[in-house]
């Protein structure tokens, strides 16, 4: 059974197509990102369609600027929802800058006080700002397992750092790139029982379906992938990942149910 535990379903152009089609694939579970409150709200109705489709709420820190104590309330009364497993994405990301570096560390933080006073996870977005994303997470009493660094674009001097303050460590369609030596590196060396896979739908479509929408389905190409870098069997790390999944995302049950 195949995982996708990063993709923004609602994003997609028909999301209850794609779902069909990452059912005929074989994934059995997807974790669907909220970016915002309104995304959030959506993305859990979303869950009560399909059997093994788990949502995670939050800002993005491109919208941290829409940060208050308000929408961080209407997110805590989410939390009890059973097909709630996690807070964010959230995170830091100074490449684009679309929120203030303030604001961005401010919802960040909020985040993180949320996850850990409800024992979740948190799922973090983090680009050229691992630095001040480090000397945050060394300042707070974090859970076992905080949460994951998804969609992992950095190298493996950033990984370590994550990984020995907890943290599971996730690759997307980048994994395949052509250019993406550092990234396969990250893979190789990071604990087999620390690692996700995700698409990150609808962005980063892996080879060789670059140039296209990414969706749950093409997750398969990045497993396969990770699957040759880590001597496995395609079998034997699906079964890895769906350990790891439910070790980070408690709530999720280890079963192999359909995804529909």
């Amino acid at each position: 059974m195949l995982i996708d535990s990063h993709a923004h379903i609602l994003s997609l152009e028909d999301p209850e197509a794609a779902v069909e089609r990452a059912s005929e694939v074989g994934v059995g579970k997807i974790i669907s990102i909220g970016t915002g409150l309104e995304s959030s709200i959506n993305t859990v109705e979303l869950t009560k369609k399909y059997n093994g489709i788990y949502s995670s709420i939050g800002i993005h820190p491109h919208t941290a600027s829409s940060y208050t104590d308000e929408v961080m309330s209407e997110f805590e009364k989410l939390l009890d929802d059973p097909k709630v497993v996690g807070l964010g994405e959230t995170g830091l990301d100074y490449h684009y800058m679309n929120s203030t570096k303030e604001e961005q560390i401010r919802s960040c933080e909020a985040h993180i006080y949320l996850a850990t006073k409800h024992s979740l996870p948190f799922v973090i977005h983090i680009r050229d700002a691992d630095d001040d994303l480090i000397e945050i997470l060394k300042t707070k009493n974090l859970n076992e397992n905080p949460g994951v660094i998804h969609c992992f674009s950095s190298n493996w001097d950033y990984a370590k750092k994550y990984l020995d303050l907890g943290f599971f460590i996730s690759f997307s369609g980048i994994l395949t790139f052509k250019r993406a030596e550092e990234i396969r590196d990250v893979a190789k060396k990071s604990p087999i029982d620390r690692v996700l896979y995700e698409t990150d739908s609808p962005y980063l479509a892996p080879v060789p379906k670059r140039g296209k929408d990414n969706e749950p389905c093409y997750v398969e190409y990045v497993a396969t992938l990770l699957a040759e870098i880590k001597d496995l069997s395609l079998d034997e790390l699906n079964d890895q990942i769906l350990e790891n999944v439910c070790t980070l995302f408690h709530k999720i049950p280890k079963d192999k149910t359909s995804l529909i």
